[in-house]
């Protein structure tokens, strides 16, 4: 079983700044794709941000030069930094995870299992008033 617990969601004027967090949890061998999408109300879920491993982002084109996206594969962490907020941001924000199940062996070390998920967060609202 993974899971993934966002935080970071609130309510902020446009122009500020917001920290999403989301943290990857349970019977991880290894997390190769990790990173944010968005729903704004009434229309489809979309990219944000998402990083591999090998530290390459893919990023919306209305975000590049707002959001950084960070990652520290130490903790199956995943941050997205928002700055330069515009109402048009206003969405819920779900984390997504590329994530290969594993199970512990006796020295506590996870090793290859499978299968691979895709794996979503519950989400975490952002509101940008203007």
């Amino acid at each position: 079983q993974v899971q993934l617990v966002e935080s970071g969601g609130a309510l902020v004027q446009a122009g500020g700044s917001l920290r999403l967090s989301c943290a990857a949890s349970g019977t991880i061998f290894s997390i190769s794709t990790m990173g944010w999408y968005r729903q704004a109300p009434g229309r489809q879920r979309e990219l944000v941000a998402i990083m591999n491993t090998g530290g390459t982002t893919n990023a919306a084109d209305s975000v590049k030069g707002r959001f950084t996206l960070d990652r520290d594969n130490a903790k199956n962490t995943v941050y997205l930094q928002m700055s330069r907020l515009k109402p048009e941001d206003t969405g819920v924000y779900y984390c997504y995870a590329e994530v290969t199940a594993g199970a512990r062996d006796y020295s506590g070390e996870y090793y290859y299992t499978g299968p691979d998920l895709r794996v979503w967060g519950q989400g975490t609202l952002v509101t940008v008033s203007s």
